[in-house]
């Protein structure tokens, strides 16, 4: 262990961006399990809200002008596909923006 005064400036950044990182936890706790459960919820129904649209005017149409293939079965499909691609564009914007929180910065 040396005493050297070029060890001091290291030792000291490092204690600075601690406690930098203990104010900001501290200001900003992390989420509890409520917050958890309303995330499952909020990303089920954004599945489920366009599949069921899909399918119900998949059936409006099916009664009002039918033809020679369902348009239920399709526009579920499709709505299922678009509510899915719709909570996996949230979940990665929300997991970048929990990234870039957790990122020191180097100011």
């Amino acid at each position: 262990m040396s005493n050297s005064p070029d060890d001091s400036p290291d030792f000291a950044e490092q204690i600075g961006a601690k406690a930098s990182r203990k104010l900001k936890a501290r200001r900003n706790p992390s989420p509890g399990v409520w917050f958890g459960l309303g995330m499952m919820g909020l990303i089920g129904w954004s599945v489920v809200v366009p599949t069921l649209l899909g399918a119900a005017l998949g059936i409006w149409l099916d009664k009002h002008h039918p033809g020679n293939h369902p348009w239920t079965l399709a526009l579920l499909v499709a709505g299922l596909t678009l509510g899915c691609l719709n909570a996996w564009r949230w979940v990665a914007n929300e997991e970048k923006a929990m990234r870039d929180e957790e990122e020191p910065n180097d100011e």
